[in-house]
């Protein structure tokens, strides 16, 4: 007798979901070769059957390091750090330019999800941007909403907008950058939007920031991905130097000579991680050393927290509490 139930396909949310953490340096500020170096621990992620890659903060083409540790950075008119600021943007990545559509066709040769840290130029102005790359050719953005203390001296402000998460059929993938892990209602929006997988984004993921990486995968009671880079004072030289093209802008290396530590030490420590939704650690911080940090995340157990929690479900009071973004694009300018 023929069977004539419906077919019941396998859900991703019903087998484990493959995922690969990139903790290696750019080639620090030279977009095109830090672009090349990519494409070489994407290809080796895949070859470990990765579906989701991720990068950290702004690796594209490397944290602005300078702003933390360097003592002249926030000197009004300082030739070193207008030099320096002239090579990052003419080194950061635009939407559609020649090094996107590189990262995008990487994502759709080898069906993956590719998740970059980046410095967005959009004018004459950067953005701490998160690119989304999916195997379908599309892509999302998310730009940080509030530069940090001195990363206001470099980069714009992001806008609900980009307030977004994607979707891996039925895998829903979100992600917020740096200190954005201690606005409240950023949190509390990003919860709404359902995330299974959350994608913390950092420098380097120290101490204080795997507190607020654990504490946002308890109360989203979703997989956290804290994701931080490693970087040396000699790499950061060595990248300058590389783009470097004329005499003159060899002053941008004086902003990064006057850090004070040695050449050979770590100014970036990596401490990347994942987190599951009970806070315990499903891969334990990797410290002071370059590596590709992959598991299997098991989408299906994440329901089991939310007996006890669920903040935009029965654990929420809708009756007294209202949040709400506006996510239209916001801009200076508009012709009519």
């Amino acid at each position: 007798m023929k069977d004539l139930r419906p077919e019941i396909k396998k859900s991703q949310l019903d087998s484990n979901y493959h995922i690969a953490v990139i903790q290696h340096p750019p080639i620090y500020l030279n977009l095109e070769e830090s672009v090349k170096l990519a494409e070489q621990y994407i290809l080796e992620a895949c070859a470990q059957n990765a579906r989701l890659i991720i990068f950290p903060e702004t690796w594209l083409p490397g944290y602005p390091v300078w702003l933390d540790y360097a003592p002249n950075v926030g000197i009004w008119d300082h030739p070193p750090a207008k030099t320096l600021f002239r090579l990052l943007l003419q080194n950061s990545i635009t939407i559609n330019d020649t090094h996107f559509k590189k990262l995008q066709n990487l994502s759709i040769e080898n069906n993956c999800i590719i998740v970059m840290g980046a410095h967005e130029k959009v004018g004459r102005t950067l953005y701490n941007t998160i690119l989304y790359f999916k195997p379908d050719g599309s892509y999302e953005i998310h730009r940080k909403l509030m530069p940090t203390y001195t990363e206001r001296l470099i980069w714009g402000m992001g806008d609900g907008s980009t307030l977004t998460t994607i979707k891996d059929d039925e895998v829903c993938i979100g992600g917020l950058i740096c200190w954005e892990h201690w606005m409240p209602l950023a949190r509390a929006a990003m919860h709404q939007l359902g995330e299974h997988i959350h994608i913390a984004q950092w420098p380097m993921v120290k101490d204080l920031h795997h507190i607020a990486s654990r504490q946002y995968a308890f109360e989203a009671q979703c997989y956290v991905i804290a994701a931080g880079c490693t970087l040396t004072k000699q790499q950061m030289l060595d990248g300058i130097d590389s783009i470097i093209k004329s005499e003159k802008d060899r002053i941008a290396l004086e902003l990064v000579e006057t850090i004070p530590v040695m050449n050979s030490d770590f100014v970036l420590n990596g401490g990347s991680a994942i987190i599951n939704p009970d806070t315990s650690y499903l891969i334990e911080p990797l410290q002071k050393e370059n590596g590709i940090l992959f598991t299997e995340l098991d989408l299906n157990k994440l329901s089991e927290g939310n007996l006890f929690l669920d903040t935009n479900g029965h654990y929420s009071r809708p009756d007294i509490f209202h949040l709400s973004v506006d996510t239209r694009p916001k801009k200076n300018v508009t012709f009519e």
